[in-house]
């Protein structure tokens, strides 16, 4: 089955689908290298980041292995589990929390009291001295929950719920894994101090402005990562790491990939 032009519409989701079906169709045996990044974003027709952001979904399915120096070994397809992520990229996600959570904050913001900033205050504190990932994910979410409480709204609670645990997914946790440490938590702990110092001031606009800055600059770590990755290719394949970032979110063009991937 010849490799096809993709077309521009969710560009990952189609780039993976048919390197997954070349797969499942025996163009590509197991153990065998799938051609590099460059090569298919040409045969593909599509950017190196797009591809780049397939390979990474392709890879949370079990149907390839991204090896630094090594380029992309296709696993055994009996025992991936292909199709169980949606074609909701975690940037695209990130980009809804990103006007959700801001017009949040600037709500909340004008109703907080001191000892709302007493908790919060306290919830990074809990993130900062996390000894492991997991229980600083959750502080994480309980800081973003916390604050969607304020409105006593369940539906836009719920909202930011979900929204929270789908960057939880496969696909998040493998971008996790390949672009994750701690310096991003470093920084997302200092990006949360100023979503709090901001709510102390009771101001509307400035509160939404440090939840959106929050926001953006963690869709930017993992939109840089990606854009960094599809430039060094497979021959220099970014270190796997195996913290869980930051949250994230921002509107910003990706070019022909939609909104965010």
């Amino acid at each position: 089955m010849p490799i096809q032009v993709i077309e521009p519409r969710r560009l990952y989701v189609q780039i993976a689908d048919q390197i997954r079906s070349l797969i499942d169709n025996g163009e590509f045996s197991p153990g065998s290298r799938l051609p590099t990044e460059r090569e298919l974003a040409k045969r593909l027709g599509v950017s190196r980041p797009s591809v780049r952001e397939a390979l990474i979904a392709l890879e949370a399915e079990g149907y390839v292995d991204v090896r630094p120096g090594s380029g992309i070994l296709v696993t055994n397809p009996q025992g991936a589990t292909g199709g169980f992520w949606s074609d909701e990229g975690p940037l695209e996600i990130l980009q809804a929390r990103c006007l959700i959570e801001g017009e949040i904050a600037a709500e909340v913001a004008p109703a907080v009291r001191k000892k709302d900033i007493a908790a919060l205050e306290q919830i990074v504190l809990q993130m900062e001295g996390a000894a492991d990932a997991s229980t600083r994910l959750t502080a994480d979410r309980q800081f973003h929950q916390y604050i969607a409480a304020k409105l006593a709204n369940k539906v836009l609670l719920r909202l930011v719920t979900e929204l929270f645990y789908q960057r939880d997914g496969p696909l998040a946790r493998q971008f996790a894994t390949h672009f994750d440490n701690a310096k991003s938590w470093t920084e997302a702990s200092d990006e949360h101090r100023q979503i709090v110092a901001a709510l102390a001031t009771r101001d509307a606009e400035r509160a939404c402005k440090a939840m959106r800055d929050h926001l953006r600059k963690a869709y930017k770590r993992w939109a840089q990562d990606l854009e960094r990755g599809a430039r060094t290719g497979s021959r220099h394949a970014p270190r796997r790491r195996s913290s869980i970032d930051a949250d994230g979110a921002v509107p910003i063009a990706r070019g022909e990939s939609s909104a965010r991937g």
